[in-house]
């Protein structure tokens, strides 16, 4: 494997999140923004990652922990100026670099390798991600020539109306040979409109010196969704919970309705389980084979449940293992408890985890019979 290191760009302040928390910590399906882009880097081949940060840049370093080299950019000058922050991160280092944005939770790991496998057999400067969109604006339009090479990124607000037209757009994804690329960065003007520099810009510089660009497009156009507002957080959302129910599917578990059904990306699910509507079920929940949950069932993190469980309508589960065979039919809480093996949990049952300060555990033994509206006071 050829070396490769990512810088990820997630300085923004997100104006339009109208938000305390950095945009890049906002979560979907269970996890920050960051987490998906980071868990793609890795998975890419990135043995080293970089990402540039800038507003509220603790909060993020303090999520990120100490594995993930940070820089910080100190006045938000746009996104070329955000790649010179981390040269220092590069420094002495002579293979390819892949940037990412940190905001963009949808990128696939098929389509990055398949970008940087062209890169290399190319041998090109910079390759990039595009797509081909039925509604381009708001995105940098691919600028090619009569025989389809490209020739610049244009950005809306600079483009021409012809150029509005164009369907194809930059994703924001880019492979560069590390030299070249932070000799052109330093080259990039200022923009006049927006006071800002623009990555997009070393495209057409290339050009001009005559080096190898590529790009590759990728078929599925929303991957490259960034997320700017509280109503994109809740497309690209959308977008991630269909990718989720679709794995777990094709993994062998029914879904009764997935336009009702939110499961989060942490979530294991043994084959032959059925999801009834109205269900969620939250991060690090693993459920066993031949299970019935739901309808309107809550499963709370780090809940655990064995094979051939049943969780009927309106039952939560929070924090507790429910051992195989046990039977929660309905209107039923279960918070810290172990519960053993066949046992079952009658209408209404609370176990009762809380005393104002502390929360306790409940055990609950094998082949237990749990009469309804029961309350099980812990410890």
């Amino acid at each position: 494997m050829k070396d490769l290191r990512t810088i990820i760009l997630a300085a923004g302040k997100g104006t339009r999140m109208k938000s305390e928390t950095p945009k890049v910590l906002h979560k979907i399906s269970g996890r920050p923004l960051i987490d998906y882009v980071l868990e793609v880097a890795k998975a890419v081949g990135s043995l080293k990652i970089c990402v540039v940060l800038g507003h509220q840049a603790e909060q993020v370093r303090e999520h990120l922990g100490p594995a993930v080299s940070t820089v910080i950019q100190k006045k938000l000058l746009g996104t070329a100026d955000a790649v010179k922050c981390a040269k220092e991160f590069c420094r002495e280092y002579r293979g390819d670099v892949l940037i990412l944005c940190g905001d963009t939770p949808l990128l696939r790991k098929e389509s990055i390798r398949d970008l940087l496998q062209r890169h290399r057999r190319q041998k090109a400067a910079c390759t990039f991600l595009t797509a081909v969109v039925e509604d381009s604006q708001g995105y940098g339009r691919v600028i090619r020539d009569g025989e389809k090479k490209v020739l610049a990124i244009r950005e809306e607000g600079d483009a021409t109306f012809d150029e509005k037209k164009i369907r194809e757009i930059n994703v924001g994804v880019y492979c560069f040979q590390s030299e070249l690329l932070f000799k052109a960065v330093q080259e990039i003007g200022l923009n006049p409109t927006k006071k800002e520099f623009y990555l997009t810009d070393i495209i057409a510089l290339f050009v001009q010196q005559g080096l190898m660009i590529e790009t590759t497009q990728t078929d599925t156009p929303q991957e490259g969704l960034g997320v700017n507002t509280r109503e994109g957080l809740a497309i690209v959302g959308s977008f991630m919970r269909e990718n989720v129910l679709k794995n777990l599917m094709e993994q062998g578990v029914t879904i009764i309705d997935p336009l009702t059904t939110f499961i989060d990306h942490t979530v294991k699910i043994g084959t032959d389980t059925i999801i009834k509507p109205f269900t969620v079920i939250e991060e690090n929940v693993k459920i066993g084979k031949k299970c019935l949950i739901g309808p309107f069932a809550h499963l709370r993190p780090e809940t655990r449940i064995a094979d051939g469980v049943e969780i009927g309508n309106f039952a939560e589960v929070s924090r507790s293992s429910v051992g195989e065979g046990s039977i929660m039919k309905h209107f039923s809480f279960l918070g810290d408890a172990t519960v053993g093996k066949k046992v079952n949990i009658g209408a209404g049952v609370v176990t009762a985890n809380f005393d104002g300060e502390k929360k306790h555990r409940t055990s609950i033994g094998d082949e237990a019979f749990i009469g309804s509206d029961s309350i099980l006071v812990a410890p």
